[in-house]
């Protein structure tokens, strides 16, 4: 364990370099507590003379402090309701670049991961061509039945692992240290927010998991078309390398590659925003980074997705959430689309629904006299999220991150075609799955899943009765070797135990019930 005294170093190292590129003017004093307000005052007494404005002045603040940092402004980019929209904003343009690290220490890093000389593994191994702040991208070759093939080889950072995780235990410190004095930052969780850039830190130090996402991926997208992800190369893959297939595709970010192609922007625009509905909708299972750089087109016409570091999920509550709202908004339902705040538990059952059916129809229906390419579907989620506050609707990160997501992609969509329509585009994707889920073929599915969970709940008895005889058997050899309890000690064990158990068999009980109401209706 790091003891506090690095963690104040490491902070004051943080305070220093942010206030001397003046991010400390972004801050209004006004709401913080009499001793901030000193503070906030004394630190723009170290401001450097700069006309950079407030968005430069965070990115190049961060970028000094190094990896951690990026990464901690790039995860703040989803949580306005830590930093403000404007920050969050500002946040958004913050460029995770980095200088390459020396070849022969990438070169090193591969063979101590694989345990093979990298000759032996690869017929040849480029120069890194993009670098990062916690890992960097070589182009290589490798021998197959079928003849040479370029494979992409990602490489971490030496020392990045030890680096990241000192920083966050440092945020830790703050956030409990925030919590400790601050009622506003109770409030806002800091300590879970830095546990949650803790996990996606955790994921990104680990190709493996990486891995596993784009394989994950594709499986998901085995079906579709128009849109795929590489291949892994599971043998040339370890914790801290991840090898996969090369993509020659044109990248999005190139539109005038992409007309000399003789391709059909519109159509292709529409492509990014159906895939990423798709994968968020139908699969739960999404690509938070679809920037234009990390999306190509194949020489087949296909979209295909690189970098799987930030991926999104959805549970199916949520996905229902998603889809219902999108449709609602879509066709005017605007009940409906209140009803399922209400359903899903995110706004309080104490709110008035007919209150918030009128607050959605603000928000709705000045969609409908725009143009098309005037509606936005992420700023249409922004003020939806703004309204649920007013009704204590709490903050759902995932979601955030999906809105933060839906931002870049119709962004990506719009630049391939500035007269994109969002909801014509979206409605197919959306209501295909409302069809498939809240369907006859959804109620039927949902028929079967109940009788699987009564034959669990029965196959389950035997481990019951088994752990209440084992229970049984240890009070007698307590009492046997001479341990009195006394009377209410015994009724509290077994009080216990029945509540352990009792939730499950009534939640059991009432699925078997509803299911068998909904079989004979």
């Amino acid at each position: 364990m790091i003891p506090p005294f690095s963690h104040l170093i490491r902070l004051a190292r943080a305070g220093f370099v942010l206030a001397r590129e003046g991010v400390f003017a972004l801050v209004d004093p006004e709401p913080l507590p009499a001793a901030a307000q000193i503070g906030v005052r004394l630190a723009r007494l170290l401001e450097r003379p700069t006309s950079a404005s407030g968005a430069a002045r965070l990115s190049t603040a961060l970028g000094k402090l190094g990896p951690s940092y990026v990464k901690l402004g790039q995860f703040l980019a989803t949580r306005p309701d830590v930093v403000g929209q404007a920050i969050a904003t500002d946040l958004e343009k913050l460029q995770d670049k980095m200088p390459p690290f020396p070849q022969d220490e990438a070169e090193t890093a591969i063979e101590r991961a694989l345990g093979r000389p990298v000759h032996a593994m690869f017929a040849t191994f480029g120069p890194p061509l993009a670098a990062a702040s916690v890992a960097q991208v070589h182009r290589a070759e490798i021998e197959t039945p079928e003849g040479r093939r370029a494979v992409a080889v990602k490489v971490l950072r030496p020392g990045i692992e030890k680096d990241l995780r000192a920083d966050i235990q440092a945020f830790f410190f703050a956030a409990r240290l925030a919590e400790k004095f601050s009622a506003e930052a109770r409030r806002l969780r800091l300590e879970q927010v830095v546990a949650t850039l803790a996990r996606s830190v955790t994921v990104e130090l680990d190709l493996r998991l990486e891995a596993a996402a784009a394989s994950e991926m594709a499986d998901n997208i085995a079906d579709d078309p128009d849109f795929r992800v590489p291949r892994v190369e599971w043998d040339l893959t370890a914790h801290n390398v991840l090898t996969t297939e090369w993509i020659d595709g044109t990248p999005l970010s190139d539109r005038a590659a992409l007309e000399r192609r003789g391709l059909d922007l519109p159509k292709l625009g529409r492509t990014v925003i159906q895939s990423f509905l798709r994968h968020a909708v139908r699969d739960g299972f999404f690509h938070a980074d679809m920037h234009p750089g990390n999306l190509f087109v194949d020489d087949a016409g296909r979209l295909v997705a690189v970098d799987f570091g930030i991926m999104g999920r959805l549970t199916e509550n949520e996905r229902r959430f998603l889809a219902e709202i999108l449709y609602g908004f879509i066709s005017r339902d605007y009940r409906r689309a209140a009803e399922v705040h209400f359903e899903a538990g995110y706004v309080p059952a104490s709110q008035s629904i007919d209150e918030f059916t009128q607050a959605i129809r603000a928000i709705g229906e000045p969609i409908h006299n725009r143009s098309a390419e005037d509606i936005s579907m992420a700023k249409l989620l922004t003020l939806l999220f703004e309204v649920t506050a007013l009704f204590d609707m709490k903050t759902r990160p995932e979601l955030l991150l999906l809105q933060k997501t839906m931002v870049v992609v119709e962004g990506v969509g719009r630049m391939l075609d500035p007269k994109l329509d969002m909801w014509t585009t979206a409605e197919p994707v959306v209501r295909a799955w409302l069809e498939r889920h809240l369907g006859p073929a959804g109620r039927v599915e949902g028929a079967v899943e109940g009788v699987g969970e009564v034959g669990r709940f029965l196959g389950a008895v035997p481990a019951l009765l088994s752990r209440a005889a084992r229970l049984s058997a240890q009070i007698d050899v307590a009492t046997r070797d001479g341990l009195l309890l006394a009377p209410e000690t015994v009724a509290g064990i077994g009080e216990a135990e029945a509540r352990r158990n009792r939730g499950t068999t009534v939640a059991l009980w009432v699925i078997a019930v509803l299911l068998l109401l909904n079989l004979w209706r």
